[in-house]
């Protein structure tokens, strides 16, 4: 590694591997991953089904996550900074770290809003107050967003303690939601008569799986450079990852098939106990959007030529701004271009694999931060981007254009792994053909 950065990682700020697993798990503990879940089921998958589409997508996550995980590792940078051995500097820094910060501060504001809004209802049926005013709502909303950021603002060891409490509580939660559920409702009998008549079939639930966590597993290298080792990257990405997400979704599908409900916060109101709903539903909240405002606070750090010392201050002002917005329902028009800018994201994982793993053949002496835009990685990157896009439906969300270029959607198995194929085998090829060795640079 040519030049230490200021966003690298040292020895003693290095964590255990049970502490990077629990900020895993705390991000798959959500209402989306419970929604992801109920579309299962709805989708007429049978159950053998769900639980296969769901093993097979986070394996998948974690394959490229794992690889991520373990070259910032190695390296002890994020993933805005990790790109620069592909993508060159400008290309990190002004393509790259864009798309994470308007992505990931963008979903910071729309989480920290709708947890701000489910509260103000919560807390106004509990108090008898009825619907709650607008002022209400947004007074929540703003509150939530602070609070979040201000743990997000405390780096990786307000998420490790953030984490250490609440995951416990929240599968002690959701497992009580779950059982006392499927009794009220004499469930058991519910789950032994499911039999869908028609399926979507299982390459639809491995791509729903795989999309509701492929920009997480892109950002991996945000929390496992804190990694002691490589077996530490591999521990945590699994143990984080899989049996809580296997967990999630099929809390979330059989709730369906029970109740019609997917939502355990609201099955727990419905069962009379609103205080344990209300915790199920902010934890849960929390525990996921404090890493939306970490990595989007990393990648404006390092889009506007910072260090990780100004990191506070990008991650609280805009977050600060991205909960504003959202609290007053302005971030609602472009909830389409916010996951559009998610999903251009995940084939840069192709792209830094590409460069670390094949051409650096996993060494970390062989790594390089490039200056300026490195063509290789820029085109394969934009290559990948633009498949994961067309065979992954994201472009369905702008019937206009799609009506104007058909081609635009035409699905095909899982776009972000398509993607992150392309993008790897793209970068292979054009490495060597357009190879240009590294200039200095300032750092």
């Amino acid at each position: 590694m040519n030049k230490q950065s200021g966003f690298e990682i040292q020895a003693e700020q290095r964590q255990s591997w049970q502490s990077i697993a629990l900020v895993w798990a705390g991000g798959m503990i959500c209402v989306p991953c419970l929604m992801v879940g109920g579309v299962l089921s709805g989708g007429g998958l049978p159950l053998p089904h769900i639980v296969a589409a769901i093993l097979i997508g986070y394996g998948l996550i974690c394959a490229y996550m794992i690889f991520i995980g373990m070259a910032a590792c190695d390296t002890g940078l994020p993933v805005s900074v990790l790109a620069e051995g592909a993508l060159g500097r400008k290309g990190a820094r002004y393509i790259i770290s864009t798309l994470l910060a308007i992505a990931c501060v963008g979903w910071f504001g729309i989480q920290s809003a709708t947890c701000g809004q489910a509260f103000a209802s919560m807390a106004a049926t509990m108090l008898g107050l009825g619907t709650p005013s607008t002022a209400m709502v947004a007074a929540c909303s703003i509150v939530w967003g602070i609070i979040m950021l201000v743990t997000a603002c405390a780096g990786f060891k307000g998420l490790k303690w953030l984490n250490y409490v609440a995951v416990p509580l929240l599968v002690i939660v959701c497992l009580y939601g779950l059982v006392a559920g499927i009794v009220a409702h004499d469930g058991g009998e519910a789950i032994a008569a499911y039999a869908p008549a028609q399926s979507a079939g299982l390459v639809y639930g491995i791509s729903m799986v795989v999309a509701s966590f492929a920009l997480g597993g892109v950002i991996s290298a945000d929390y496992c450079r804190f990694a002691k080792s490589r077996a530490d990257v591999v521990k945590s990405s699994i143990v984080g990852v899989i049996p809580v997400g296997l967990f999630m979704l099929l809390t979330g599908a059989l709730m369906s098939i029970v109740t019609g409900q997917y939502d355990i916060s609201a099955i727990l109101v419905s069962l009379g106990v609103p205080f344990l709903g209300l915790i199920a539903l902010v934890l849960a909240t929390w525990t996921t959007n404090v890493t939306n405002a970490y990595s989007g606070g990393l990648a404006l750090s390092n889009l506007l030529g910072f260090d990780e010392s100004k990191f506070k201050i990008t991650t609280g002002v805009s977050g600060a701004i991205g909960t504003l917005l959202a609290a007053f329902g302005l971030l609602n028009a472009f909830q389409g271009f916010l996951s559009l800018m998610s999903a251009l994201i995940p084939p840069l994982a192709g792209v830094i694999i590409a460069a670390y793993w094949i051409v650096g053949r996993g060494k970390k002496e062989r790594f390089t931060r490039r200056g300026g835009f490195y063509a290789p990685g820029v085109i394969a990157f934009i290559v990948g981007a633009l498949v994961a896009c067309i065979t992954g439906g994201t472009f369905a969300n702008f019937p206009s254009l799609v009506a104007a270029a058909p081609w635009l959607n035409t699905p095909f198995f899982v776009g972000p792994v398509n993607g992150i194929v392309v993008s790897l085998v793209c970068y292979v090829v054009l490495e060597p053909l357009l190879h240009r060795a590294p200039k200095a640079q300032k750092v």
